[in-house]
């Protein structure tokens, strides 16, 4: 089940080679093959080779985010500018990324179909409706990318994820291609060695696969049911990833990489994200999941916690340094940046408690790099925020979550059209709903045409 309003804690993870599964979080559902069906190709961008994806989980208000209305229920220091393409953010809580608006791509024509937090977080993160009996053959979006990305020569997982207790996996794609979740931290993670044996660990280790490789192999060559197959492939893979110092390190972080992020959990997540983009040894979806931003009490108290100053700074903080840093890396433009939540917040004056609640008519998005041409926003919503007033794209329509995924697959060079037919219902799996009809589709506009 996904969790509710608010921070997440870490799920279980399961424990193998051991001790080294803490770092794999995968879910042993039943594999699949590969038949899939492509009805109608399309012609993806193809301008990005990873995807960090950081969730605002609770439905952040797009009045005090990234579409910012002037009037009287602003806080008197909001300082909300205007920007070439016409971006306003406000300086205060948005400091960093006002000085990189022309990285800047903001989608404010946005609409969701739920609103409520459980649905609406299954929607955000899998761009399908939330329904329970399809539930295990519904897989996070960063699940399909890496069934599309991932390569299995490379040792690292192609889906990681961060603080985000709750998340739809693989379903029924596999284990292959589920997140690993492991809490991130200076010292990086500690079952990747075991040096109970001093400078004779590694070998005694490498024996005692060894051994377990010899029994378990007629098990792998006959295995009892697809689970117990591939949980006996991911030995391979997790094995891949002990004394490995190029795995290691994507794990460890400076202190003062860790200030400059901002001594949060995004900027920890965002840190290790920017490593295992930058390292190019296998992961292609990183997921980052912040919380708080359910505000429906006191968002503008700044000894409330939490309040929009702090979630807004932290968010902007982190952002900043994690553009920096992949631009100094030469990254940024192969690495498509995603923020979103699951729906907007009710516009215009706040409500009897000093807050916002639930509002699915207006909601917005901001990206930046893999191709992305910033310096605009795209759409735009009425005075008072309530509704899409102007589409601003093609489609003439509010956009979706549905065409967000549709763009962020475009970008990494993904038919989102495609569909997986052999799930175990038999139920035609799809990309994106409706994408093969062209109900769905990207938002081209975000990549300037």
């Amino acid at each position: 089940m996904l969790g509710n309003c608010g921070n997440h804690g870490n799920v279980s993870r399961r424990h193998f080679l051991l001790g080294a599964a803490s770092v794999a979080g995968f879910h042993l559902l039943k594999a699949h093959a590969d038949a899939e069906v492509i009805t109608r190709p399309a012609v993806p961008r193809n301008t990005a080779r990873a995807c960090i994806f950081i969730n605002l989980n609770g439905g952040p208000s797009h009045m005090d985010t990234f579409d910012p209305k002037d009037g009287p229920w602003n806080p008197l220091d909001a300082d909300i500018q205007q920007y070439p393409g016409g971006i306003l953010l406000s300086k205060t809580f948005f400091p960093n990324l006002s000085r990189i608006t022309n990285d800047l791509c903001v989608l404010r024509s946005m609409k969701s179909w739920e609103s409520a937090h459980e649905r609406g977080q299954f929607y955000l993160q899998t761009a399908h409706p939330s329904n329970p009996a399809f539930a295990q053959e519904t897989p996070h979006i960063g699940a399909v990318i890496s069934r599309e990305l991932g390569n299995p020569n490379q040792p690292l997982p192609p889906f990681l994820s961060f603080y985000s207790g709750g998340q739809q996996g693989a379903a029924f794609l596999g284990g292959r291609v589920a997140p690993m979740m492991p809490a991130p931290n200076r010292a990086g993670l500690s079952t990747l060695e075991h040096n109970y044996y001093g400078g004779a660990s590694r070998n005694r280790f490498e024996q005692k696969f060894a051994m377990l490789d010899a029994l378990d192999a007629p098990l792998r060559r006959q295995p009892f049911d697809p689970g117990m197959a591939a949980y006996a492939s991911f030995y391979g893979s997790a094995k891949q990833m002990m004394y490995n110092d190029q795995i290691a390190q994507v794990f460890r972080y400076a202190a003062g990489d860790e200030g400059r992020y901002g001594n949060t959990n995004i900027g920890r997540g965002l840190i290790v994200a920017r490593n295992a983009v930058r390292a190019r040894n296998g992961a292609v979806f990183v997921n980052v999941t912040t919380g708080g931003w359910d505000t429906h009490q006191q968002m503008f108290d700044r000894g409330y916690n939490p309040n929009m100053y702090q979630l807004n700074n932290d968010l902007d903080r982190a952002v900043g340094a994690l553009v920096e840093d992949l631009k100094a890396s030469g990254d940024f433009q192969s690495t498509i940046i995603c923020m979103m939540g699951e729906f907007g917040r009710t516009p215009v004056n706040l409500n009897a408690r000093g807050g916002r609640d639930h509002h699915r008519n207006a909601m917005c998005a901001a990206l930046l790099g893999g191709g992305v041409r910033g310096g605009r926003a795209i759409g735009e919503t009425t005075s008072d925020g309530a509704n899409v007033a102007t589409p601003g794209w093609k489609a003439d329509r509010a956009i979706y979550v549905e065409d967000v995924a549709a763009t962020l697959f475009s970008a990494l060079g993904i038919d989102w059209t495609k569909s997986i037919t052999d799930t175990p219902s038999g139920r035609k799996f799809e990309y994106i709903p409706y994408g093969v009809d062209g109900t769905y589709f990207p938002v081209d506009e975000v990549f300037g045409g």
